[in-house]
């Protein structure tokens, strides 16, 4: 099941849209850490490269769109403020925010998840959520 969502996102990636502009990525990032939750319980794992490689993040962007191309091209709304770039489902399955690359060293000094990783992604599934937190590729 990996590797075929991973065709899909590289088909998706290098495919023209149907107004003929090409997708650019402009996120991508790996997991290291995969939290699930479900309201009575929380389950942290820490990844395996392995398992990673297929649970990569990716925002692409075309004309001035940008879509969750991990996630069945997704449409999201890009919202940018002070170190970090957000990047919201507008179907409401979650979103994906990134440390922006030139504030890292200031965003770092928050300490925790700042200082160890680039991003957070998290999904909706129903009631429950799973959350990612990585770093950029």
């Amino acid at each position: 099941m990996g590797r075929f969502a991973a065709l899909i996102v590289a088909l998706a990636l290098t495919a023209p849209s149907l107004n003929g502009q090409t997708p650019t990525t402009v996120f991508k990032g790996r997991p290291a850490l995969k939290i699930s939750e479900g309201g009575t319980e929380r389950t942290p794992e820490t990844l395996a490269r392995a398992q990673a490689v297929n649970l990569e993040c990716v925002v692409s962007q075309i004309g001035n769109d940008y879509y969750w191309a991990s996630r069945e091209n997704t449409p999201l709304v890009r919202i940018d403020g002070g170190a970090f770039t957000t990047f919201v489902a507008a179907n409401g399955a979650g979103y994906i925010r990134v440390i922006n690359p030139e504030a890292k060293s200031a965003a770092a000094l928050l300490g925790g998840a700042e200082k160890q990783f680039d991003y957070v992604e998290h999904a909706l599934v129903g009631l429950r959520s799973v959350t990612y937190y990585g770093n950029r590729q």
